[in-house]
């Protein structure tokens, strides 16, 4: 199994708040349909500064779809045709990828990446059919996760308007599912009451068998009702979700499923490859690179949905292969599972100060190099922005042969002013290619550099220990990462994985000076120490200023050995990689 601590830029949500302002894609000013028999079907046209082109079917998924009808006033995607279903289009075929969540209101919204796409023909254009306009009758599900749950609404005499009911059950959301294609109905609910809407009302009292083909056919002319009227809900099958979560990208993460509403979890009991390929394949992001576990990418809250999950690897969707009940599990939130895949993408320069040096990729769970041929001045700039060395950079031009024994994933890399985001850049495609001429590397030097930490004296070294002298990081690249270590009793020591979670690692990176936990790691994950296991079953809040001050036993018990011994990444220690922006981590079947 491949170790890929090194290099995993595990950023919370909290970090990613700010990327979409320089992620979208400005250039994109205009979509349509074209050569469908009905105005909400064809193949998919896009404009970009004047030129209208098309998108490669093979890039192009229902999540993209459903925010183009929306857009285009269409309704929802009742599906998307193979390439080239409404003929050959004219013109360039772009190499974008769309990201969408499916909730944004246009696809200029959507994060976008063109780097390494493969070269794709107008056989395979890209094509949608949609629901259509809305009409007397229409239905839609608003305020849930996705178009397949959420407040039930009715469009009629041209308006949208809110369905009210007092006995509102399991038939009528049935009906619900079904006129919106949304598989089967898993919840009937009446809305909260804070979240009960003010607008106008379209139906008020309605019963259904549970067989018909749309709600308009259920009764609607009941007497004087005896309850009381309120905003009614639906959670159809369709809403079903699978994200990767607290992970540098779209593309790895803790797996969370939506299921009846809420995110939870799945356990790693059981968790394997076969398994991880399910996941990655329904997220279109390749395969499977590592099957984690033990809440690798931190711990996650609410349910836990799924335990005991065995994938075959071909099903379609997570919840598809064979697993306990949902819901059911011997689980805690330590064992929550995760995935990395094989398109999980990041970016690094490789000096030691992260913002000058070789430029890298890491992709299909391998660093390679970017070539230089044809590589654009404006290349320079948005990798020194993706990496926060400031807003500019020259590349370091050698003119002199020097042999190496290199690798590169990519070549031809051209950047444009209207790219925002090296990540959307076009250039060759994927291929991991050697090299033998130091001059085929691209090497680049920012003009700001990352904020330096202020060394201080070793402990052993120091007549009085402060906090920050009575913690190390052992075995990782700069004491942001590695094996705790504590200093007591004129020794340093190990801590003991027992009970060891995000709280603890939190207080382990703010004592190492090294911001917010990433990720807290047991069974040795950089290796067994020597000497002393000074704490086991520490207990933090998560505010204490140092371990020391947590709660926690002594471990001179023997209850632990090296093989425990409990480990952090902080954030500090991977702000030398960078990674493409996030889909938004879901994908709906």
């Amino acid at each position: 199994m491949l170790s890929l601590w090194p290099l995993l830029r595990l950023l919370r949500e909290r970090e990613h708040k700010s990327l979409p302002s320089i992620l979208l894609c400005p250039q994109f000013t205009g979509f349509r349909l074209v050569n469908g028999s009905m105005a909400c079907m064809g193949r998919v046209e896009v404009e970009v500064q004047g030129t209208w082109g098309t998108l490669c079917a093979s890039r192009w998924d229902l999540l993209d779809a459903h925010v183009l009808c929306h857009h285009l006033g269409c309704g929802f995607a009742v599906s998307v045709p193979e390439g080239g279903h409404f003929g050959r289009g004219t013109g360039p075929v772009w190499s974008d990828s769309f990201h969408c969540k499916g909730t944004e209101t246009s696809l200029d919204q959507c994060p976008v990446t063109a780097l390494g796409a493969s070269p794709c023909s107008h056989e395979n254009d890209a094509a949608v059919i949609c629901s259509g306009l809305p009409h007397n009758a229409s239905l839609r599900l608003v305020g849930g996760g996705s178009r397949c749950d959420g407040h039930v609404e009715i469009f009629q005499r041209g308006t949208w308007g809110r369905v009210l009911d007092d006995q509102w059950d399991m038939e009528d959301a049935s009906v619900v599912c079904r006129q919106l294609r949304c598989g089967e109905a898993e919840a009937a609910y009446t809305v909260p009451r804070a979240e009960r809407g003010t607008g106008p009302v379209g139906l008020r009292g309605v019963r259904c068998a549970g067989h018909e083909a749309s709600l308009s056919l259920c009764n609607t002319s009941l007497p004087e009702a005896t309850g009381i009227m309120e905003d009614v809900g639906a959670v159809c099958q369709g809403s079903r979700q699978v994200r990767l979560v607290d992970g540098a990208g779209r593309c790895a993460g803790r797996v969370e499923i939506y299921y009846r509403g809420q995110w939870g979890t799945v356990c790693d009991d059981a968790w394997d490859t076969a398994d991880a390929n399910v996941v990655c394949r329904q997220l279109s992001c390749g395969w499977a690179v590592e099957a984690a576990g033990s809440a690798r990418f931190g711990e996650g809250s609410g349910h836990i949905w799924l335990d005991g999950v065995n994938c075959s690897g071909d099903e379609t969707a997570l919840w598809n292969c064979s697993a306990e009940a949902w819901g059911q599990h011997d689980c805690g939130h330590k064992e929550d599972a995760g995935v990395v895949c094989s398109e999980f993408m990041a970016l690094r320069l490789e000096n030691s100060d992260g913002c000058s040096g070789r430029l890298q990729v890491f992709y299909n769970g391998t660093w390679g190099s970017v070539g230089s041929n044809s590589m654009t001045p404006h290349t320079a700039k948005l990798v020194c922005k993706e990496l926060g060395c400031g807003d500019g950079g020259t590349r370091e031009i050698s003119i002199f042969y020097g042999r190496v024994n290199g690798t590169a994933w990519l070549d031809h890399v051209q950047c444009g002013e209207s790219n925002s985001s090296f990540w959307q850049c076009p250039s060759d495609p994927w291929e991991l290619q050697s090299y033998d001429d130091v001059r085929d590397e691209t090497n680049i030097t920012c003009n700001g550099r990352k904020p330096e930490r202020t060394p201080v004296a070793a402990c052993p070294n120091s007549t009085s220990c402060t906090d920050r002298e009575k913690i190390r990081a052992v075995g990782g690249k700069d004491g942001c990462s590695g094996r705790v270590e504590v200093w007591h009793r004129g020794s340093w020591g190990t801590v003991c994985d027992d009970s060891w979670d995000m709280q603890d690692a939190e207080v382990a990176c703010r004592q190492l000076g090294c911001g917010p936990a990433v990720s807290a790691l047991a069974e040795a994950a950089f290796g067994e120490g020597t000497g002393p296991i000074w704490l086991e079953q520490v207990e933090c809040r998560g505010t204490e200023p140092s371990l020391q001050a947590c709660w926690a036993r002594t471990g001179d018990g023997g209850a632990c050995r090296h093989k425990e011994d409990a480990a952090v990444n902080c954030l500090a220690a991977s702000s030398m990689t960078a990674s493409p922006p996030q889909r938004g981590n879901m994908s709906s079947h």
